[in-house]
């Protein structure tokens, strides 16, 4: 991928970033290192190219295969959460990966994201993506992502991009203690949750009513 297409020209440019940037300091994100990372990862390179002019605009905007990538708000809202009260670098299971964005996002602010995604020729266009944009702290797999990666666990976070009727017991098992789970719960009504793994049990915590994909099972090859 060329630097100038990275760099971004009218509605793609750095300028255009930086007001997104602005905006979510105005919505309440205050995490500097989350901010910085939505500043230096280039948006538009991970939507479609008819929706690039789009980018950084605080909307859901398709992806292939009747996905979507998720508002910069959300983006950085899940990602905060995510990391508070986590250790220094921590590793990260992303159930969900879709075009990379949000993954992009974790690989500037932590030391290795496990990343599963269940459609093949997404997972694909996003490893491509991945190479392109040198980005080497991700590992990828196809897989059901209910299951989680039992491989590397136990994981400090565990953050899913997509909305769950209820929490696959297997990720809360595959969580670290001390470690925080973000996932988003429900079917027509969705809420944004926080768990916490304590050792006197898994504390759960509403944040804000959300919309999502579902998370659904299997694989699609």
């Amino acid at each position: 991928m060329n630097s100038e297409k990275v760099r971004g020209i009218g509605m793609t440019s750095q300028r255009t970033r930086e007001r997104m940037v602005q905006r979510l300091g105005d919505q309440g994100i205050c995490n500097l290192h989350v901010l910085d990372a939505m500043l230096q990862t280039p948006r538009h390179v991970f939507v479609e190219e008819a929706f690039a002019h789009r980018a950084y605009e605080d909307d859901a905007l398709p992806i292939s295969f009747n996905q979507t990538i998720s508002q910069p708000y959300i983006v950085a809202r899940m990602t905060e959460v995510l990391l508070a009260g986590l250790p220094d670098n921590p590793r990260i299971l992303e159930i969900g990966t879709g075009c990379g964005y949000q993954t992009a996002i974790l690989a500037r602010l932590v030391q290795h994201v496990f990343s599963i995604e269940r459609i093949a020729p997404l997972l694909e266009r996003t490893r491509v993506r991945f190479r392109e944009l040198q980005i080497g702290n991700v590992s990828l797999k196809c897989a059901d992502g209910s299951f989680g990666w039992s491989q590397h666990a136990p994981f400090d976070g565990i953050i899913v991009t997509a909305a769950a009727s209820i929490v696959p017991e297997a990720l809360l098992k595959q969580l670290a203690s001390g470690g925080t789970l973000v996932v988003p719960e429900g079917g027509n009504i969705q809420m944004l949750k926080v768990y916490r793994k304590q050792e006197e049990g898994i504390e759960a915590l509403d944040l804000e009513a959300v919309r999502f994909v579902p998370l659904l099972s299997g694989v699609e090859r």
